[in-house]
């Protein structure tokens, strides 16, 4: 047997209510340019929205006229989909509070994950949103997926319970050093004023 390997998400598509309920909220509160617009071709009765979460990826919505908006939260029985994360840039992240409570959207306030922030809310249907903001930055030609598996190495062989800042770090420098190479023999750590 063979794997089917998959190289990155495609797009993700939502079952939504009306048309402008989705434009609203995909492009009215998070910034998702609306760049194609057809009828899903499997329902004719419905429409099929595009929105660019800001990666060239897609975020797709089936539309019907006749569905109005229900803001109870959706499902989380096995196979459903508990919330869906958006990066943002820690600028974003930033005036998040502000801006969602601005417009009287509840929401979790900002939440500490170790090795990023986030903050939860739902869309008019009931979705859980996540806004989420790493603490780190990626060496160049790294992953935000190559650090994460360094530091959850590091944490599992330190006993840590969940990743942190110190994971994060150790893991960045591993990575650089695994990387770029150096005309030193030693790279070690050093005490260039002598203390």
């Amino acid at each position: 047997m063979q794997k089917l390997q998959v190289q990155g998400v495609h797009h993700i598509t939502l079952t939504g209510a009306d048309r402008q309920t989705s434009i609203d909220f995909w492009e009215g509160v998070l910034g998702m340019p609306f760049v194609f617009d057809q009828p899903n071709l499997d329902n004719p009765d419905e429409g099929h929205l595009y929105f660019d979460p800001g990666d060239g990826r897609l975020i797709t919505v089936f539309t019907n006229e006749a569905r109005r908006p229900d803001p109870a939260r959706t499902p989380t029985d096995p196979g459903c989909v508990h919330h869906l994360a958006f990066n943002v840039s820690r600028a974003v992240f930033m005036q998040a509070v502000g801006r969602l409570d601005a417009r009287g959207i509840e929401h979790s306030g900002v939440r500490d994950r170790g090795f990023m922030e986030s903050i939860y809310f739902q869309d008019p249907l009931g979705l859980l949103i996540e806004l989420a903001c790493y603490r780190f930055e990626p060496p160049t030609g790294c992953t935000h997926a190559d650090v994460l598996l360094r530091a959850h190495r590091l944490r599992v062989a330190r006993g840590d319970a969940a990743i942190g800042a110190v994971h994060l770090a150790d893991a960045i420098e591993d990575l650089v050093a695994g990387r770029q190479g150096s005309l030193s023999a030693d790279r070690g750590a050093r005490d260039p004023y002598g203390g």
